[in-house]
């Protein structure tokens, strides 16, 4: 083998390893455009949620108050209903937030033959 073989050689294995590292980062790329734009999306949807929970919220304790007579008290119902509804959520957070998220990651950034070693 001549120094030209050898210097091919070199050439081909940079070659190969660049295109490696740069299917990495495309790869590291697409993964977390897809992970922000689904926390994005999380994030508008929490802010209009919160903005509906406040409507029917403020709606109840209308409601409350006429049927009731009092706006302390629908105020107090309304609030107790929603600390009840905080309550549940925070037990339940596993099962519901927890589990669905760590879910989520672990299809977008493990190939499915990592995921079979994982459950082994």
């Amino acid at each position: 083998m001549g120094d030209t073989d050898f210097r091919k050689l070199w050439e081909e294995a940079k070659s190969y390893l660049s295109l490696h590292l740069d299917y990495g980062k495309l790869t590291a790329v697409e993964k977390l455009s897809v992970l922000l734009s689904a926390v994005a999306l999380f994030a508008v949807l929490l802010v209009i949620c919160i903005f509906v929970i406040f409507i029917i919220a403020l709606g109840l304790v209308l409601w409350l108050a006429d049927a009731l007579g009092s706006y302390w008290t629908a105020l107090l119902l309304v609030a107790m209903m929603l600390l009840s509804l905080m309550a549940i959520v925070f037990y339940m957070r596993k099962q519901w937030i927890t589990d669905p998220v760590t879910r989520f990651v672990t299809r977008l950034f493990l190939t499915p033959d990592d995921r079979e070693n994982e459950t082994k």
